[in-house]
């Protein structure tokens, strides 16, 4: 049942993941990455594919940060 009220815990997130490979030497390469998150602009960068996941999991804790009451 709906009250009208936003959800302060909503149950998904929208980002938006921009990938490049960028030269980092003489003949190579590494992947790099913008994380947006579009509901409140935070944007984060990564690199190397093993960043990607654990910066993600940094942004949604701390949005659930933000949102817990202060006690």
């Amino acid at each position: 049942m709906s009250t009208g009220k936003p959800d302060p815990h909503p149950r998904s997130h929208l980002f938006t993941v921009r990938v490049w490979q960028e030269e980092v030497g003489k003949d190579q390469t590494e992947w790099r990455g913008k994380v947006h998150l579009i509901t409140t602009g935070n944007v984060r960068y990564f690199r190397g594919w093993e960043g990607l996941v654990p910066l993600l999991v940094t942004m949604l804790s701390e949005l659930e940060t933000r949102s817990e009451p202060n006690t």
